[in-house]
């Protein structure tokens, strides 16, 4: 199915954002991660949007959105995700969320259940400790001034002629020149300062700072699909059965030749798996007194969801 790629844009709280809408159905949010853009979502776009309204949003301080100094907390993200549906006269949604959208997807279903139908999480942010050390490298005091060497032009066409050799050092398999390429595009200040404060956000030095393991078993009842690549080098793949566990009644998919973009790697497979389950699950009906019941009973205690790793 061929569809229209065209950016669409629209001013929330004074900012502009940009956003990808494409297709007809019921409502599909596609989040993308960080140093990224809705552009991630182009391989299985036009597969999702065969059945589906399809809306795939640039954060803000990403893509073409806007960069302002804000707050690139995951919960504002969540919150700006709301927003930016009510301004498409949207009420509710399958979210699907990669990476820091993945933590941001399940932010929004946390704060805003009624909104949310189902929740996909794509290599997701948000479950454990670990993440490449090239992140919590860039978290570090001295990641400005740092960067900002490293994006300059003779730095990167250095890094390009070095490609082989980071290849292997920096341990990111087939993830590689994804990454690259979103190191590539933080050549202006204003990109890399909302880089820095959204990564400072959720990462420190001793890796991903927030956790939702604490409130995974508000899903009880949130049809819930997690995707992961089983080569992801950026967010290991034992994430996927922490969240697995934590989720009751979560569906797991383990995409055995993909890394942290399986979105990319296997976009027919990709779709055809997030179709399979939309198909097969009735989407949730928020009811506030279920919700008051189960955090009354708070969430189950086991070593790992309460130490948070």
């Amino acid at each position: 199915m061929e569809v229209d790629d065209t950016l669409h844009f629209r001013e929330v709280h004074g900012y502009r954002r940009a956003f990808r809408m494409v297709g007809d159905g019921p409502p599909l949010l596609l989040i993308h991660g960080l140093s990224d853009s809705s552009a991630t979502w182009a391989p299985v776009i036009p597969l999702l949007a065969e059945r589906h309204l399809v809306i795939a949003p640039d954060l803000l301080g990403h893509g073409a959105s806007d960069k302002p100094r804000a707050d690139y907390a995951v919960a504002a993200y969540a919150c700006g995700m709301r927003d930016l549906l009510s301004v498409l006269d949207i009420d509710r949604v399958t979210v699907v969320g990669h990476s820091l959208g993945g933590g941001i997807a399940m932010q929004f279903a946390y704060q805003f259940p009624e909104r949310c139908e189902r929740l996909v999480l794509v290599g997701s942010a948000g479950v454990g400790r670990e993440v490449h050390p090239l992140l919590r490298l860039a978290s570090s005091p001295l990641a400005e001034p740092g960067l900002a060497l490293l994006t300059a032009p003779p730095v990167r066409s250095a890094v390009r002629a070095l490609a082989p050799l980071l290849r292997v050092g920096l341990r990111l398999g087939r993830d590689f020149d994804y990454v690259i390429d979103r190191y590539h595009a933080l050549t202006s200040p204003t990109a890399r300062a909302a880089f820095l404060r959204t990564l400072r956000a959720g990462v420190d030095v001793n890796g991903q700072v927030i956790t939702m393991l604490d409130r995974c078993y508000l899903t009880l009842g949130m049809p819930t699909l997690i995707l992961w690549g089983a080569h992801d080098r950026v967010i290991p793949v034992e994430h996927a059965y922490t969240a697995h566990r934590a989720m009751p009644g979560s569906e797991l998919e383990i995409f055995a030749d993909s890394g942290h973009f399986p979105h990319q790697d296997e976009p027919e497979r990709f779709a055809k798996t997030v179709e399979s389950f939309i198909a097969a699950t009735a989407p949730q009906e928020f009811d506030p007194a279920r919700w008051r019941a189960i955090l009354r009973q708070g969430r189950p205690r086991s070593p790992e969801v309460s130490s948070g790793t």
